[in-house]
């Protein structure tokens, strides 16, 4: 199934994960308003792997044959 592709490589992964965690630090210390709490959305893609906007438009920033990395 498409939609369940991984379709977020892995600098893309880790950036997500960073600002997801980052987001909901300073949202959970008040330094930011309650929509720091959006950081889960990008905590949870990042760690699935998989972006549900990405299918939708058939974007991805995964590798392109199943692989990882480059060869």
């Amino acid at each position: 199934m498409p939609f369940l592709s991984n379709n977020v490589g892995l600098l893309d992964r880790a950036l997500r994960i960073g600002a997801g965690v980052l987001l909901i630090a300073l949202a959970a210390k008040g330094i930011i308003g309650f929509w720091g709490y959006l950081g889960v959305v990008a905590l949870l893609t990042g760690v699935v792997g998989n972006c549900p906007v990405y299918s939708l438009f058939g974007f991805s920033t995964g590798p392109r044959d199943g692989r990882r990395g480059r060869e």
